[in-house]
């Protein structure tokens, strides 16, 4: 029986589940870590793909069943919090599927993005309207879809209407695929300044960069629209038009607020 307070939904559908690992791109030398196993219909179609799979699962009834179902397989499972886990356990480039309990998405992507072991790529089914958002273009962007893509490039891929779940969700849901760019866009020298900028954008997201900066971090609207001068950028424009390269011409502009 899903437990509602761990926002578990099971997907059994063989054609998507079948789609989702496809998204993967898994090599037969990959080791999977797959966040949230539940049931084990997604976990099956990892095993024919990959040379291990690690199932991280918070709920220990399921994890202690898991492993019988699949004798015989290099399935490795892990009855934790998969915030608690260390991904310095795993080889490098390794591959991420998941069916992402909608609560813990922001968590798990902000976890995944800023490890020292990231993974090579991450497959992610969330809420639909979250996807969208982690993928988003200039003119919707939020501090998750900036977060994400400061580290990998964000794609969308096939969407799980609510129906196909046992308990149905409340909405539908979307896989986001997040390939891990060789470098971040950002150094990590200015890491903390970056994000603490971006964070300052979005403090109020319906006032223009104008207000929200000088509020965010407490300096005056006239240097504000200086920085954003210098920066070539309208001291008009709302964060959410912003792209990672004008934010990090912003930053470029601030050193002395470091």
């Amino acid at each position: 029986m899903p437990k509602k307070e761990l926002g578990q939904h099971w997907l059994q559908d063989r054609p998507i589940l079948s789609e989702i690992a496809d998204s993967a791109d898994i090599n037969p030398g990959d080791t999977v870590l797959e966040i949230g196993p539940g049931l084990g219909t997604l976990t099956s179609e990892l095993l024919s793909r990959a040379k291990k799979v690690v199932a991280v699962e918070f709920d220990e009834s399921l994890a202690r069943k898991l492993p019988g179902q699949f004798p015989g397989k290099n399935l490795h499972v892990e009855n934790q919090d998969i915030l608690q886990f260390d991904l310095s356990e795993l080889p490098e480039k390794y591959v991420v599927v998941a069916n992402v309990p909608y609560y813990i998405t922001s968590k798990i992507v902000q976890k995944l993005m800023t490890a020292e072991n990231r993974p090579r790529i991450a497959v992610l089914l969330v809420q639909k309207e979250v996807a969208e958002r982690i993928a988003a273009n200039p003119g919707s962007m939020s501090i998750l879809a900036i977060s994400a893509q400061v580290y990998s490039e964000a794609s969308l891929g096939v969407e799980v209407e609510r129906g196909l779940f046992t308990p149905p969700p409340k909405v539908d849901s979307r896989v986001v695929i997040l390939k891990m760019r060789k470098e971040p866009l950002i150094d990590k020298t200015y890491e903390r300044q970056f994000f603490r900028l971006v964070k300052a954008g979005f403090s109020s997201k319906r006032k223009k960069l104008r207000s929200s900066l000088a509020g965010g971090l407490a300096i005056s609207k006239q240097r504000v629209e200086e920085i954003l001068g210098q920066a070539g950028i309208s001291p008009d424009s709302r964060a959410e038009d912003l792209s990672v390269d004008d934010w990090k011409r912003i930053v470029s502009q601030t050193t002395e607020l470091d």
